[in-house]
């Protein structure tokens, strides 16, 4: 078989190729915590959040939580040029709980004084596609033409039984509905889906990403490993014997299948995740991060495959 080499660095559309791209050089993605809550958990949509989801949202790694978003983006970029002294580029990255579910004055208010920060060129904003009423969008739009942004929806998975049982509280159709009103926006969209929810299959775990390629008109795609954390409900699941941990060679050969079906132009973000190594039950092997990471390579390479080798067509 002759590969066609489409990509710079890897078999796949990396993340940090498309910055290199775009900026010219090294680009730091800053995780901050915004002080937003969440619809599925307040009681607007349902109380006590997803059933994987920590007590910080997904912000376990954010280093000063509790500071001004000022000081944690400083905290952040001190911490991160200990590795890359001389990058001087930033995405503020508003990572955890749902990052539009406040009215548009306060998202202006705190998304702003980030943004004026010296050398931040971008924005990456995580939330819920149940949470982008007209007014935030039209805000959002107003953001897209200003700096380079990216809007991280949450799906995690296209079941309804799966989205009921990790308490989701929103349906494949909000996810859908959400999508296509930022798109009518032109705002770029990463679809955020887990690999090893409660009683999905690899099978499933492809589906998944065939629906998202099919249904909707993203751009970009995180593929996560469901990390079982401490003090969660899913962690009862585990316990009862109701979730099976995924081992990393099933997750290597998911990602790899999942890899093909995406068209080449959509940017991967993430193919693993990262998890507080005091809070993690399992599965452990994920702590090597750049171990999985290669495997994934090797794999790759072992079926002479790429992104896109198999790519699913998109509906217009």
């Amino acid at each position: 078989m002759t590969y066609p080499y489409f990509f710079k660095q890897k078999r796949y559309h990396t993340w940090n190729e498309e910055l290199h791209e775009r900026f010219g050089g090294k680009v730091f993605k800053v995780p901050l915590d915004g002080g937003f809550t969440c619809p599925n958990r307040d009681g607007h949509v349902a109380v006590g959040g997803c059933t994987f989801c920590s007590a910080t949202g997904s912000g376990d790694l954010i280093l000063e939580p509790r500071e001004a978003l000022p000081e944690q983006f400083s905290a952040e970029v001190a911490a991160m040029h200990q590795k890359w002294p001389y990058a001087e580029q930033y995405l503020v990255y508003f990572q955890n709980f749902t990052n539009t579910y406040a009215p548009v004055s306060v998202l202006r208010e705190r998304f702003e004084q980030v943004l004026a920060l010296p050398g931040v060129v971008g924005i990456n904003i995580g939330t819920r596609p149940d949470c982008l009423p007209p007014e935030t969008i039209a805000y959002l739009k107003e953001l897209n033409e200003r700096f380079y942004l990216w809007v991280e929806l949450g799906l995690q998975t296209t079941f309804a039984a799966t989205s009921r049982q990790i308490n989701r509280g929103h349906d494949y159709e909000t996810y859908l509905k959400g999508v296509a009103a930022l798109r009518k926006a032109n705002i770029r969209v990463c679809t955020h889906l887990i690999n090893g929810l409660p009683g999905e299959t690899p099978e499933m775990m492809v589906e998944n990403v065939k629906r998202t390629i099919r249904d909707s008109d993203i751009q970009g795609i995180k593929l996560h490993l469901m990390h079982l954390l401490k003090h969660t409900a899913i962690a009862q699941d585990y316990r009862a014997g109701k979730l099976q941990l995924l081992d990393q060679k099933t997750y290597v050969a998911v990602i790899c299948d999942q890899l093909e079906l995406l068209p080449r132009e959509v940017i991967v973000h993430r193919l693993t995740g990262d998890a507080p190594w005091d809070q993690l039950i399992g599965p452990c092997w994920s702590l090597k991060k750049w171990e999985v990471l290669n495997a994934i390579d090797r794999e790759m390479a072992r079926r002479e495959t790429f992104q896109g080798a198999k790519a699913i067509r998109r509906r217009k």
